[in-house]
This record gives structure tokens, C-alpha cells and sequence, in this order.
């Protein structure tokens, strides 16, 4: 397929345009009628949202937060973590991960990944543990989700408490359990490019416990439960009324628009089928492709890159650093060097619901020409 047949227009990363476009009607409606009503913080939508969120998820209580960032740092908290404490965690993710360890006094622990899944190898996670080690902080990244079975027989076995980063994989399943609800707390984001996007920041915490709810509620609004009583040093992180009103637009929609992503990643799949040096992903029911990453192994992938844009196409590169080798912790732990191999050979390609299999097949076929 030529550039002609694609009209010279660019391919975004992604486009959000498609979804608002039809579901246009009830988003504006949700949010006019916010604005109408003036109840612009922890209005009715706030907690009719956290309510369907829990439905949704399958837990107990739900805590809108203001972005995933918070998910996790109230939810370290609220789960009692603090200094001195050890987290094990990954470190080929968004720096969010570890950032929010750190920002709550505590020491992550990084364990490296498996190469074909990109998530923290369960194989080498007791061998981290130390009397310091208080919990484990798995991502499923780019929506496919961890060894959540392995994870909680290891937390179980050393007593230790499970974050669950869920920030790419809302909706992902495992033996049709989501993520979210394995662990003591799970943290997730509604960034505008997540598979559930507000139209600005959000994040929301789950969880089951009764203790770890009303902990993480008090630190949203400064640490109170009464107002002008603050018992304990909080934030002002609560989710935007809103925002809240236009996810729980898209809220219902969510599993059709990960099935189209499935579709996407299949379709991607198929045309790259036997092209050299591309290791793509494998497509699995539970994987809701937040991103579709590939790898290219032949030490071209920034070449790959540079050549994808002058043919209009647009592709992101997560995460070329990983987070141990990031200047904040640079020296301070030893090699990782899955996670290295990784950082080295993967890209992301573009990748919403609406993507039509046309314009896969000529960002497919560039590929391949630029690789034969």
C-alpha cells in the first residue's frame, strides 16, 4: 500500500477523537449537567462512579484519587508502608511505580523481568526479600497482567502486603478475576490515553479492606474524616466530579473497547506474521493491549522508529531507560539485565479501538519493508 492510499495523513499513536465523537451526546450531557449543578468537588458522580467502579472491578471499596501517581502513594500508605520499609517492584515501567515508593520513605527493591511477558519474573522475587521487605508492588504492564497466582502465594508464604499497579490494565482478567482485585490494594490511573481515559487527571484505589478504605479516604482530603479535623498529614487528592461524570459515560463501554484493542493486536499480528526481527506480543484473552509493543532484535529499532515517521506513522519507545539506570537511582542496585535487553528493542505502535485494519496493514507493511 502506498503513502497515496493513505492520503498523506498521519497516524497518531493514538487518536481519542473516534470515541468522543460517539459518545459525544451523553458526555457532553454529563458534563453540562455537572456544571449546572455547581457540585465541582466530590459531587454525586464522585461516588456513583466509585460504586460502579467496584461493581465493575469486583471490590469491596473504591477510592477516586486524583491520578494514578496518588493510587499508589496513598495506597503505600493506607497500607501502613513507610521508612525503612523494602518494596519489590519492577523496573522496566513508567517511574510512577518506583517514585511513589520513594516518596512515601520507603526503598524499592527492583526485580527483573520476564522476557516474553515484560512483567516481574516471580522466579526471583523470594530471593529479594530481606526483614525490611513489606510488600510487592507488580505491574501489568502495557495491560497484560502479571503472575498474580505466584505473587500472592509468595506475599502469603513471607506475610507481606500486595499493590497491585494497574494503571495500563483496567479490565485485564485473569481466570476471569480483573486486576485490581488480587491484591491488598490495587492503583489505577485515568490519564486521557489509558484504556478507561478521563479527559484530564484521575486515578482511583481498590481494595477489600475495611481499614485500609478509611485510611485512604482521610489521606485524599488532608487527612480527615470530619472536616477542619485532620488526624494525620494527607493531600488534596480527590478526583474531579467532572471527570468522575465522564467515566462513568465511558465506564460501560470499557470491555467492548478492550475487545477492539484485542482485535487491533490481532489484526497487527497477523500482518507481521514471519517478518524477521519482530518479536510480537502474544495475544491472550485477559491482555487488554494498553500498548502494542513489539520488539525488533536486530539493533534497529531507533532507525525502525525514524523511518516509521517519515512515513507519517507515529510510535513511542516505553521505556528506553529503565528505572533502575533513571539519574534519581543510577548506581544504587545491581544489574537487570532483562529489563536492559528490553529497553533496547521495544516499540510501540499505534493502537485505539477505532484503528481500521487498512491502516494497520500499511503501517504493518512499512515494516516490513524497512526489515526485508
Amino acid at each position: 500500500m502506498s503513502e497515496n492510499k493513505m492520503n498523506g495523513k498521519k497516524i497518531p499513536i493514538l487518536d481519542l477523537k473516534p470515541q468522543y465523537e460517539s459518545l459525544k451526546k451523553e458526555i457532553d450531557e454529563a458534563v453540562i449537567k455537572v456544571m449546572a449543578s455547581t457540585s465541582f468537588i466530590m459531587g454525586p458522580d464522585v461516588k456513583a462512579f466509585e460504586e460502579e467502579a467496584g461493581k465493575y472491578i469486583g471490590s469491596k471499596h473504591v477510592i477516586g484519587v486524583n491520578s494514578g501517581t496518588d493510587a499508589l502513594i496513598i495506597g503505600l500508605r493506607a497500607m501502613g508502608i513507610g521508612e525503612g520499609d523494602e518494596v519489590i517492584t519492577s523496573p522496566f515501567t513508567f517511574f510512577a511505580t518506583a517514585e511513589s515508593i520513594s516518596l512515601v520513605s520507603a526503598k524499592p527493591v527492583f526485580v527483573d523481568v520476564e522476557e516474553e511477558s515484560m512483567n516481574i519474573n516471580c522466579n526471583l522475587i523470594e530471593e529479594k526479600i530481606t526483614s525490611k521487605t513489606k510488600a510487592i508492588m507488580p505491574v501489568h504492564l502495557f495491560g497484560r497482567p502479571a503472575d498474580m497466582s505466584k505473587i500472592n502465594s509468595i506475599a502469603k508464604k513471607h506475610n507481606l502486603k500486595v499493590i497491585e499497579d494497574c494503571a495500563q490494565s483496567i479490565g485485564s482478567k485473569i481466570d476471569g478475576k480483573l486486576t485490581g482485585s488480587f491484591g491488598d490494594v490495587g492503583a489505577f490511573s485515568f490519564f486521557p490515553s489509558k484504556n478507561l481515559g478521563a479527559y484530564g487527571d484521575g486515578g482511583m484505589i481498590t481494595t477489600d479492606d475495611d481499614t485500609i478504605a478509611d485510611t485512604a479516604r482521610m489521606l485524599r482530603v488532608h487527612g480527615s474524616k470530619k472536616k477542619y479535623y485532620n488526624e494525620i498529614l494527607g493531600y488534596n487528592s480527590r478526583l474531579d466530579t467532572i471527570q468522575a461524570a465522564i467515566l462513568r459515560v465511558k465506564l460501560p463501554h470499557l470491555d467492548n473497547c478492550n475487545k477492539e484493542r484485542r482485535r487491533v493486536a490481532k489484526t497487527y499480528n497477523r500482518y507481521l506474521e514471519g517478518v524477521n526481527n519482530v518479536i510480537a506480543p502474544r495475544v491472550e484473552e485477559g491482555y487488554v493491549f494498553h500498548q502494542y509493543t513489539i520488539r525488533i532484535t536486530n539493533g534497529k529499532r531507533y532507525d525502525l522508529h525514524n523511518y516509521l515517521q517519515e512515513k507519517g506513522i507515529s510510535t513511542m519507545i516505553y521505556y528506553e531507560v529503565p528505572i533502575d539506570k533513571l539519574p534519581v537511582y543510577n548506581g544504587q542496585y545491581p544489574e537487570c539485565p532483562v529489563s536492559n535487553k528490553l529497553a533496547g528493542e521495544v516499540i510501540s505502535l499505534p493502537i485505539w479501538p477505532e484503528l481500521e485494519e487498512e491502516t494497520i496493514k500499511y503501517i504493518a507493511e512499512n515494516i516490513k519493508e524497512f526489515l526485508k
